[in-house]
């Protein structure tokens, strides 16, 4: 037996822990899973930069399942130093994850077995490694606990279909609703955010119901022609031969395969083009609800079933159609009241008046924004919020003071909520297309974005001034700027284009509602925010067209540019994911603009005549155009020119905290306050700092306790190390720059004991801290750039020092040199 102290873990896992699994009767091939992935860890942004934090990747050191794709247990296993029930409470947090009741701990002697579904009326007890319990009687166990029968079991341990691997949350989403609707439950409302897979969620949920034969003819809605063209040909294309679309006009969809070639693969229809009648062969149908209802009864196209011809409806981004009792949505969910029904939204709308709970039931299953970004499977984001002095201070016309077009400008003070809805100010546009324009040339000018704006009028507007501010482009490649609003088909020809991260152009989109949802922009990487937004599910729809991770391409977070004060609702309790970073206009706290009464508000609702726009807002302006209302009505916008300057207010910088609360001291103060929690005193810091073997550790931690090191390097202004930063900010300590501290430590001829090539590695080391700083001169990978791959291999290096413990030894001479007190 081999002495198992001089094992790894690694090793008591293959040697101990993983034989006495399969000795258990466990499959190696379906049923045993090493290193399951569970969280991928969250991306971390910095400055322009973004890298994922390693101390919040989880895997689980087993993961098994009775099934493909129905995890039952998590082992954690440990090295032999360890109790055998050391790594049971990570256990116990990686089987909450899967959702499953069995924890197992191991050290490779025996194993801690934790059976939360108390069968023989014990918790926690001791096996030996020959008593591991096998797949039958853990699953046993399970079914039990559930309380199935056998019909719900036929149901619940149904396989999967064998495509990519499901991520935890979404095998939680897809195995409840299963399990639910097996049980008989006619209602299920799955809430999962933007990104997070909600297509390919439903994709398994109907694939499994179909093929036990549970369901056997469903329809799946959606109130995007794009989403249902794209989930034809990408997560629904298994179902292919019995799939069918129900509209009596489609087009080809463009398809990448495996091997990287486009094709055009055309989409099934269910509709006689000519007759407008219905096949009602096919078992799945996928549909646009606007296709298929109407004011007519030929319009209604569902009417052609019988009432009881579905047994399952799904309904994609239910938060805004179904939720109404008298949308059309609605009607269509209560002509086939008789079939299961299962709601799938980002955003739960729950309103006074409006309810998504009170129609599908408490959520089933609910993964967030918060809980996407933290897990690492959804973009974290910035923003940049700039005050104009026009919305903030307001603005009043002088006596008799007339419009562009003549009218008579009403006298009042106009805010913030009458920019464009009220009042155009022409040099307003101006100012924001320039300040888009400067945040893209400082960052990428190829970033995807997205303006949103006010309504139609100002999507036009704001393509022109953004043509303009970026005319050096926009003269050669005219679709670098498009507007995409349901008014304009050629705009909208672009969509695709625009989402496609294979194409270039459209580079910048213009639009009001139509992009708001249903529109899957991958390398979004950034969204502009000019519209008046009081709607939580919209302000949670448009925010979610950023949120997708494309590490592949270069998208690993995003920003978004705030004019209109929306990102306070950051703040409120309902949104649940906060920002990396707040940036906000510089100088005095801002001025809250008044409230100001606006009758027929649409915030939230789509444009009349976009696609998707649903049921019409009732008590809105009526469609008169921009300019004017008739003879004797007023204009509904008063349209001012160039004489009226707008400039940017302030620039005050705010962050959010590591609680993702928002920080109102300055910056300064902010950081004095967050270093008192952790150091009781100055002498505690230069303690810690001096004995932190890796100062680049030390440094990752403070910075995850919400210590905004590049904020605070921007606003001193100087080259300084960290350590001086924070000497300087928090203690109130005359900083050095890291050029001036290498200088300090060359002068004083410490290393003159070590050998020619060890003193010109030093030299060198020196030098790069200067110019790089601490983090760089830690790394492993320093001796693989210049100067020092000119001095030999890293081995070679480190053999001038006498070795790798004499030259670990001599690094922290020179750290501690670097960071002596300026009079030694």
């Amino acid at each position: 037996m081999n002495d198992k102290s001089r094992l790894s873990e690694s090793d008591i896992c293959d040697k101990f822990i993983r034989p006495a699994i399969e000795r258990a009767g466990w499959n190696g091939m379906d049923q045993i899973y090493r290193e399951y992935p569970l969280r991928a860890g969250r991306v971390v942004v910095r400055g322009r930069k973004a890298r994922r934090d390693a101390s919040t990747v989880l895997r689980a050191d087993y993961a098994l399942f009775y099934k493909l794709n129905i995890p039952l247990a998590v082992v954690e296993a440990k090295d032999a130093s360890h109790a055998v029930g050391a790594g049971m409470a990570q256990a116990i947090n990686y089987a909450a994850l899967l959702d499953v009741p069995f924890s197992f701990a191991s050290n490779g002697d025996g194993f801690i077995f934790r059976d939360a579904t108390l069968a023989d009326g014990v918790l926690e007890r001791y096996l030996t490694l020959d008593q591991f319990p096998s797949p039958a009687e853990l699953w046993a166990k399970y079914c039990a606990w559930k309380g199935w029968t056998a019909e719900v079991r036929k149901v619940a341990e149904f396989d999967y279909a064998p495509a990519k691997t499901p991520r935890y949350y979404q095998l939680n989403a897809i195995n409840r609703t299963v399990e639910a609707i097996a049980q008989g439950r006619q209602r299920a409302l799955l809430v999962m955010a933007t990104g997070t897979g909600k297509t390919y969620t439903a994709f398994q949920i109907i694939w499994r119901l179909w093929k036990s034969c549970a369901k056997k003819r469903i329809l799946f809605l959606a109130d995007r022609n794009i989403l249902i063209d794209q989930t034809m040909v990408n997560d629904f294309r298994p179902f292919k031969g019995a799939m069918a679309k129900l509209s009596p006009n489609a087009k080809g969809v463009e398809r990448v395969d495996a091997q990287g070639r486009v094709g055009v693969e055309d989409v099934t229809l269910a509709v006689n083009r000519t007759t407008k009648q219905v096949d009602t062969s096919y078992e799945i149908y996928l549909s646009l609800y606007q296709a298929v209802t109407g004011t007519s009864d030929e319009s209604n196209i569902y009417k052609q079933f019988s009432p009881d011809f579905f047994d399952l409806i799904i309904v994609d981004e239910c938060h805004r159609g179904s939720a109404a009792e008298d949308s059309s949505w609605r009607e269509i969910l209560s002509y086939f009241s008789s079939a299961t029904q299962v709601g799938l939204t980002a955003t739960p709308k729950e309103t006074q008046d409006v309810s998504n709970s009170d129609y599908f039931g408490e959520p089933i299953y609910t993964y967030s924004l918060k809980q996407g970004i933290e897990d690492g499977y959804l973009a974290p984001y910035k923003v940049v919020r700039i005050d104009l002095d026009r919305d903030t201070f307001g603005w009043r016309p002088t006596e008799g003071m007339t419009d562009k077009l003549g009218n008579l400008i009403e006298d009042r003070v106009y805010t913030g909520a009458d920019m464009n809805r009220r009042l155009v100010l022409e040099r307003r546009d101006e100012v924001v297309a320039a300040k888009i324009t400067e945040y893209l040339k400082a960052t990428d000018r190829e970033a995807k974005t997205i303006v949103f704006c006010e309504d139609i009028d100002h999507a036009a507007r704001m393509r022109q001034a953004l043509s303009n501010a970026n005319a050096d482009i926009c003269q050669t490649q005219p679709r670098y700027v498009v507007q995409i609003t349901g008014d304009n088909p050629e705009g909208k020809r672009e969509l695709d284009n625009f989402i496609d991260p294979e194409k270039t152009y459209p580079v910048i989109a213009t639009t009001s509602k139509l992009m708001s949802t249903g529109v899957d922009a991958q390398t979004c990487k950034l969204i502009v925010l000019d519209q008046n937004i009081k709607s939580m599910t919209l302000f949670k729809q448009i925010i979610g067209r950023g949120t997708r991770l494309r590490e592949d391409l270069g998208k690993t977070w995003f920003t978004i540019l705030d004019f209109k004060r929306a990102t306070e609702l950051f703040a409120d309790k309902d949104f649940d994911g906060e920002p990396v970073q707040v940036y906000e206009p510089k100088g005095d706290e801002p001025v809250e603009p008044p409230e100001v009464a606006d009758p027929g508000d649409p915030a939230g609702q789509p444009d009349a005549g976009e696609e998707g726009a649903g049921d019409p807002p009732t008590g809105t302006d009526p469609p008169l155009g921009p300019f004017g209302g008739g003879d004797d009505a007023p204009p509904r916008k008063y349209v001012i020119g160039g004489q009226v300057n707008v400039q940017v207010a302030r620039e005050r910088v705010q962050y959010l905290n590591a609680d993702g609360k928002l920080v109102t001291e300055s910056l300064r103060d902010y950081t004095r306050i967050n270093l008192a929690k952790r150091f009781d005193s100055l002498d505690q810091f230069l303690q810690t700092w001096n004995s932190a073997e890796r100062k680049a550790v030390l440094i990752d931690e403070l910075e995850r306790q919400g210590v905004f090191l590049d904020a605070l390097a921007d606003e001193v202004g100087k080259d300084l190390d960290p350590f001086d930063l924070l000497l300087h900010v928090a203690y109130d300590q005359p900083p050095l720059t890291r050029r001036e501290r290498a200088r300090r430590v060359k002068q004083r001829n410490v290393f003159t004991d070590y050998g020619p090539m060890a003193r010109k590695v030093i030299d060198a080391l020196l030098d790069k801290y200067a110019d790089e700083g601490i983090a760089t001169i830690e790394g492993q990978s320093v001796f693989n750039v210049q100067p020092f791959n000119q001095f030999g291999s890293a081995t070679e290096i480190i053999k001038s020092f006498g070795g790798r413990p004499q030259y670990l030894q001599a690094l922290n001479i020179l750290e501690r040199e670097l960071y002596a007190p300026a009079h030694s």
